[in-house]
């Protein structure tokens, strides 16, 4: 090889190096730089571990449980107005990033019928789960149960519905729809079954699962999408901790504060299911705090 053509080859590959490392770089920029939270079964009072992964945003889909535009529950109406907002700014953030977001107003989802969001997730074609998916019926779609193979109850006891207002409310048909302030873009879909989650996450080759939403003790653990569900069909899975809320009563055991009832079942979570982290991993910003948590 004459120095000329030698120089030429060098120069190349030289360029072909720098680019890699730039696109490198870049590929790092946009990952997910997440700091899970998990806890160990084995100790009666297991101390948090934590472990910082980056999950590809293309391998990752947001899954937003039941944020509905009311609820029978009073109390629960008002933290999910609160929860919207946040939620929305951190929904946006995780889009522009290249997060597939799924909506899932459970039962609700004929609202939207006509929108590309649903039109999509009826579109995607069949995947074959790697397990059979829950055929158990609760509240107008499929549920997973809890499994006492791998949990025992929950922290807190849920038995009357869970409502923390001073007088109790009563049960009734409130929903219609998704809350407006948690926006939809086009690429988003609309789903609250678990066939056609699967399919979804299948036909983009997601491997990562982030739910926020509500309520963590029945619905964001139990729905056909939800962690129990992801979990079996060998996803990723993270709870977005701050969130999310319970439907727990502070007159129920274990007699403590509805917040420190949230916390009790994200450690369960922790424990049991699947690693925890806060939405500041995502936005930047400061994680989001209830107002009437005084702690």
């Amino acid at each position: 090889m004459n120095p000329v053509t030698f120089r030429a080859v060098t120069l190349l590959a030289g360029s072909i190096g720098l680019l890699m490392t730039i696109a490198d770089a870049k590929s790092d920029e946009a990952a997910l730089h997440l700091t899970l939270r998990s806890r160990a079964k084995s100790s009666a009072e297991p101390a948090a571990t934590q472990e910082v992964v980056d999950w590809r945003p293309q391998e990752t889909a947001l899954i937003i449980c039941d944020m509905w535009d009311d609820h029978w529950c009073k109390g629960a109406s008002l933290r999910v107005a609160e929860l919207a907002e946040p939620m929305n700014a951190m929904v946006k953030i995780a889009r522009a990033k290249g997060v597939f977001i799924i909506h899932a107003p459970s039962s609700v989802t004929d609202f939207y019928k006509d929108t590309p969001q649903r039109k999509l997730a009826l579109a995607a074609p069949f995947a074959k789960p790697p397990a059979p998916l829950s055929t158990a019926e609760r509240w107008g779609t499929t549920w997973c149960w809890p499994d006492s193979a791998r949990e025992p109850n929950l922290p807190i006891d849920d038995s009357d519905m869970g409502c923390d207002c001073p007088v109790k409310c009563t049960i009734r048909d409130a929903w219609t729809r998704q809350i407006s302030t948690i926006e939809m873009a086009p690429q988003d879909a609309v789903t609250d079954r678990g066939q056609e989650t699967y399919n979804m996450l299948e036909q983009r080759g997601i491997k990562n699962v982030i739910l926020v939403g509500v309520h963590l003790n029945m619905c964001v653990l139990g729905r056909p999408f939800g962690i129990r569900q992801m979990v079996k069909m060998g996803k990723n899975v993270a709870l977005m901790r701050d969130l999310t809320d319970v439907m727990y009563d502070h007159r129920m055991k274990p007699y403590v504060d509805h917040f420190t009832g949230l916390d009790l079942v994200v450690q369960h979570v922790e424990t049991y299911w699947c690693p925890s982290f806060v939405s500041s991993d995502l936005t930047g910003r400061p994680p989001f705090h209830f107002k009437e948590d005084h702690r």
